[in-house]
């Protein structure tokens, strides 16, 4: 058996073991990412360039999530593999890499990034998808690492890129002449 099964049996199989967390963890993969968009909502009103460039991660987490999916595929461990504890119920398709572990690392990314309170706790919020994810049978471990990879890579790139404009921007406010210097 090759290491993503492995691991994705080991942590699935925590549900059989621990049945009182199957509700959590149902919950945690299917609705928070409700949760989610109520925060990056609040957030538009108090820093957007954060919510925009954390968007903006997502949708480059998703695309090349998209490519990296023509290059290898899988269906969902339910559809593949047997006595896996499917949890949700879910259409079988290309489970690789998991859309909801790249929409959560993108954004909670972007909030550690940029300094936001509680950065911390929506990292572990990340991770606890992801975890969920597996947990409930519906992606391998592969799926969510390459997925949280993928997210937190465009996170990086696009505060680089807002960074470097604030930056750009900073300077040329500072070299441009005010109108009392050009009167002088």
């Amino acid at each position: 058996m090759d290491v993503n099964t492995d691991i994705f049996y080991r942590i699935n199989g925590l549900g059989k073991e621990l049945p009182f967390l199957d509700v959590p963890m149902i919950l945690i993969a299917n609705y928070t990412l409700y949760v989610l968009i109520l925060v990056v909502l609040i957030y538009f009103f108090k820093d957007r360039v954060m919510v925009i460039s954390s968007l903006l991660s997502v949708g480059i987490a998703i695309l090349l999530g998209r490519v990296a999916g023509m290059f290898h595929s899988n269906n969902q461990p339910f559809a593949e593999l047997p006595n896996v504890n499917q949890l949700i119920e879910k259409a079988v398709d290309n489970s690789f890499p998991s859309d909801h572990t790249m929409i959560f690392f993108a954004i909670c990314f972007s909030l550690f990034l940029f300094k936001k309170p509680g950065r911390y706790l929506w990292m572990a919020l990340a991770c606890l998808v992801g975890l969920s994810r597996i947990w409930v049978g519906v992606h391998y471990p592969g799926d969510v690492l390459v997925g949280a990879i993928l997210a937190m890579l465009s996170a990086f790139l696009m505060y680089v890129i807002v960074s470097k404009i604030k930056f750009l921007n900073r300077k040329k406010q500072i070299e441009l002449p005010t109108t009392t210097e050009r009167d002088v």
